[in-house]
């Protein structure tokens, strides 16, 4: 009984590795006959794994999608990567933290020990939104899998959209449905994002997904459009950065360059997607984007250092126009000038 417990094993394992098991290579790799392979299946299929044979010139065995889910096996690799998947799910907004936090209960009690110490070792903090905001962000799992069907089916997808905060429900352009061709679900910066053709206004959106009910049924099939650029990372990225995402480049509208008196290794840590170049022990060249000119400048001046202008002049002014307002920040509340000015 146990060695045929272990091959049963063995044979389940082989049948998850890929798709098609041609009966003969099975009875080969298992070192068993093709009728023994015969049986095994048939005690794997009453232990509820949906196991469908295939004819053809190597007929074999395939295991297939089932009903309800059986109990699965994992290499090492694949349930160390399981775990941290799980243990990361809370920052997803996908409303699975409580189903993340019971899954990696399952899998952490089953694992053998060498792979629980593995695990154990390396314990991931999720930190999320903080508590005034992170409840905004959450999206209802049903929601995105609405929308994943959608995407999937190539059907017109039509739902109501929740004004922004601050915008005021009683808009009736916030409040109309929309009408859209849906694209590709994405996350950015901890949320989900709808991207679309919208139908009536004839243009490429980005929806976020927590301000969608969708609506029922769905429309008429339709012929995906090219999304500008073709990549839908690049895409997504530009419109954030305040482009259009015609170019699919993703680049900043505002870029500049500029000179620090810092070590090359200290600013690139805090740089995000800037470009470092390092000149000397302490000195270091920064090219870097934000939304807007005044932006920019704020980002670079938060390294606390002196600053050269390289260019452009947009930046050079916007440097300007930050130093006119601090100064008036400065500016004790009765007139009084500040000990900083």
């Amino acid at each position: 009984m146990p060695k045929t417990s272990a091959r049963l094993l063995s044979l389940l394992s082989l049948l998850q590795a890929r798709r098609d098991w041609p009966g003969a290579l099975l009875a080969e790799r298992l070192d068993i006959s093709p009728r023994t392979v015969r049986r095994d299946v048939d005690r794997l299929r009453e232990l509820g794994y949906p196991i469908v044979a295939f004819k053809g010139p190597e007929g074999g065995y395939r295991l297939d999608a089932g009903t309800e889910l059986p109990p699965l096996l994992f290499d090492d690799d694949q349930a160390v990567a399981l775990a941290v998947a799980l243990q990361i799910a809370t920052t997803t907004g996908a409303g699975i933290e409580e189903a993340a936090a019971r899954a990696l209960t399952t899998v952490r009690q089953v694992m053998p020990s060498r792979l629980r110490r593995r695990i154990d070792m390396l314990q991931v903090t999720a930190v999320g939104r903080s508590a005034t905001t992170r409840p905004e962000s959450q999206v209802d799992s049903g929601v995105l899998m609405a929308l994943g069907a959608a995407v999937h089916a190539r059907e017109v997808l039509r739902f109501d959209y929740a004004s922004p905060p601050g915008a005021g429900d009683d808009d009736p352009a916030m409040a109309a449905p929309r009408r859209v061709q849906p694209h590709r679900l994405v996350t950015w910066g901890g949320r989900w994002y709808l991207v679309a053709w919208d139908l009536d206004r004839e243009d490429w959106r980005t929806f976020r997904a927590d301000r969608i009910t969708p609506r029922v049924p769905t429309g008429p099939r339709f012929t995906p459009r090219e999304l500008p650029g073709g990549d839908v990372a690049a895409f997504v990225a530009g419109r954030f950065r305040g482009s259009d995402g015609s170019g699919g480049s993703g680049e900043w509208p505002c870029r500049g360059e500029v000179i620090l008196e810092l070590p090359a290794a200290e600013v690139s840590r805090y740089s995000r997607d800037g470009v470092v170049e390092e000149l000397g022990p302490d000195r270091c060249r920064l090219v870097l984007g934000s939304w807007s000119w005044a932006g920019l400048a704020a980002d670079i001046g938060r390294f606390d250092a002196d600053i050269e202008v390289v260019g452009p002049v947009e930046l050079r002014d916007a440097f300007g126009k930050l130093a006119r307002r601090y100064a008036n920040a400065a500016t004790g509340p009765l007139g009084e000038k500040s000990q900083y000015v």
